[in-house]
């Protein structure tokens, strides 16, 4: 397919459906969402595309993986509207999420090597060496009780009730995922931001199966940021082209002669 979006080359939607392996529906669709910029039409009403579609199809396709459906969406669509400004706050947005995603993962890390012998996990039995009363937990943690009581309402920590009592038991698993939430507090971590991490930790069965999902955390994390890269990429070809004998183009970034 020509490079030269200027050109007065005219495609066909399924020219530009089969470069991806797309249906023509899906180009249509994106044209209609503001992905694409407007189609030219014959006089008999039909579509016709340009090169120039073609790289705004490249860029959408290569943004998804890293910011989103929805996002690449509304990059294209401020792209399309002359609006590069809202377009590259919305990729800043992206790429400060990303970094927020490690600085989590970074403390989670942490807060599992931070977890010292004395909250480590138990089995989850009533007659459980584990097991423990709201007061010496906290007392152990260094915190009150009443922010037990918080971290109970949060869905951090759930303990069980002794039916004589009344009292609180914290079960192994408990004084563990109390011990996480400690530490993730002491990170700067919002409640909110700590109760699905907590969850996940359930959901591995524990510290140790939570290393395998840590590594797979970290390879997402490296996807999508290597995604973002080829989306950058492909949002600048478009760009470039879009603006027209270089308008647009940074400073002093000459675009290289065909050979």
């Amino acid at each position: 397919m020509p490079q030269n979006p200027q050109t007065g080359e005219r495609l066909r939607p399924v020219d530009l459906a089969r470069r991806h392996r797309l249906s023509t529906q899906a180009v249509r669709n994106y044209e209609a969402a503001g992905i694409l910029p407007a189609a030219g039409r014959t006089p008999q009403g039909y579509r016709t595309y340009t090169p120039l579609h073609a790289l705004a199809l490249d860029a959408f396709l290569a943004l998804v993986p890293g910011h989103g459906h929805g996002t690449a969406t509304s990059i294209m669509r401020a792209v399309n509207r002359d609006e590069p400004e809202e377009a590259f706050r919305l990729v800043d947005e992206s790429h400060a999420q990303l970094l927020e995603d490690r600085r989590t993962l970074h403390a989670v890390e942490r807060a599992l090597r931070d977890l010292g012998p004395g909250i480590a996990p138990a089995p989850d039995d009533a007659s459980s060496p584990g097991d423990m009363f709201v007061g010496p937990l906290a007392g152990k943690l260094g915190i009150r009780p009443a922010t037990l009581r918080k971290w109970e309402r949060a869905g951090l920590v759930a303990p069980r009730r002794d039916p004589r009592t009344g009292y609180r038991v914290y079960a192994g698993t408990d004084v563990r995922d109390a011990g996480l939430a400690h530490q993730l507090r002491r990170g700067g971590y919002r409640l909110e931001q700590i109760a699905p991490l907590i969850a996940q930790v359930r959901a591995a069965g524990g510290l140790e199966p939570l290393a395998a999902a840590l590594h797979d955390w970290h390879a997402r994390l490296a996807a999508r940021g290597r995604a973002m890269l080829a989306g950058a990429a492909e949002l600048d070809a478009y760009l470039r082209d879009r603006g027209g004998g270089g308008a647009g183009r940074p400073p002093g970034v000459h675009r290289p002669q065909a050979t």
